[in-house]
């Protein structure tokens, strides 16, 4: 069993296992489905794969630099349309699985569907009952293609489900203690966003390719629309996670500003009552023989009684001016809030 690192953003790659098969869904098309793990493996496919579909051999040749997410659409016979590519996307069953990352390669044209490095997960959900009976009611190829794919996008939503869950915890923990450590799971929430999102691109690609590929045709089919619907969703919960971090991140630097504010406001404040007695102090701490009092015995007494009555006076005027209501007011809000909420959670409903 591959050890699972503890560190959230990890990525395992996923271990194949060599594997040739021929898969008849209906008696107008086929879905080849093979898997090369290593480069002899992959060599020997693609050799073969060659001898079998020679009009493949651009797909076939391109496989071999292919590092990132790849689409082309091409008229070989200057009619029907053929979509070949490779596709990353991460494996991810459960909200806490850790997700591992894959790339697959493709090649769709009328009759035959071809995918190469395709994970042995979703291989077990194409070949599950509700998937089988989708696939033999496709009557071309392309068809199988947009049952594949929405069956990928199952992924998404489950990455989707683990990121709402870790959102909504941080969004608990900010509501009731906004500790400087929040900015930085806020920022590691948004580069988790990222990387899905990221990972979604190649389907906003594949159906501008499928609409480029085959026009209007494929706009009244039903298994592309189930693939549109199903990316139009995945677009909508991105855009909404998107201004909800940006909202976390405004509200954070927005109470970041008031603390501030209110650090300032503190320090002005100690800063203004004390000003007489360090007045006091600087003018009494001369090394002087004649300043005033010095020689009394009541003197320090007076000194400091007027310095006290200084520092009062200075905190009366500023209240009065509505300088200093405002921290108390603040805290008294916040705590008056928090009693509330707390009391409206033991009252039974």
């Amino acid at each position: 069993m591959e050890q699972i690192c503890q560190e959230e953003c990890q990525v395992d790659q996923i271990k194949l296992e060599a594997r040739r098969d021929q898969l008849s869904c209906s008696e107008d098309w086929q879905w080849w489905d093979w898997v090369a793990p290593d480069s002899s493996s992959m060599n020997s496919a693609l050799r073969d794969l060659e001898q079998a579909f020679p009009e493949m051999q651009y797909w076939l040749s391109k496989i071999p630099e292919a590092e990132s997410n790849y689409l082309s659409v091409r008229y070989f016979n200057g009619t029907d349309a053929v979509i070949f590519g490779s596709f990353l996307y991460a494996v991810k069953n459960e909200r806490e699985d850790q997700r591992r990352d894959n790339q697959m390669f493709f090649y769709v044209d009328k009759f035959n569907l071809v995918t190469l490095n395709l994970d042995d997960n979703t291989r077990g959900i194409m070949k599950s009952g509700e998937r089988m009976q989708m696939l033999q009611q496709c009557t071309q190829a392309r068809e199988g293609m947009f049952v594949l794919f929405r069956a990928i996008l199952h992924y998404y939503h489950v990455g989707m489900d683990h990121f709402e869950m870790n959102l909504r915890d941080l969004e608990r923990r900010m509501e009731s203690r906004n500790a400087r450590t929040l900015m930085d799971q806020i920022l590691v929430a948004r580069f988790e966003l990222l990387y899905w999102s990221n990972l979604f691109i190649p389907y906003t690609e594949l159906m501008a390719a499928s609409r480029e590929a085959y026009l209007q045709e494929i706009t009244e089919n039903r298994f592309y629309q189930q693939l549109q619907y199903r990316v139009e969703r995945m677009e909508c919960l991105f855009q909404h996670y998107e201004k909800e971090i940006d909202t976390l991140i405004s509200i954070d630097n927005a109470i970041s500003g008031v603390r501030g504010n209110e650090i300032m406001k503190t320090l002005t404040i100690v800063t203004s009552v004390f000003t007489p007695a360090t007045a006091a102090g600087a003018i009494w701490g001369m090394n002087f023989e004649n300043l005033p009092l010095i020689d009394k015995t009541w003197g320090v007494v007076l000194v400091i009684t007027l310095i006290i009555c200084s520092m009062i006076s200075m905190y009366i005027w500023m209240m009065m001016k509505g300088w200093t209501g405002d921290l108390l007011k603040v805290k008294s809000a916040q705590s008056s809030a928090r009693e509330k909420r707390d009391r409206g959670k033991e009252e039974p409903r």
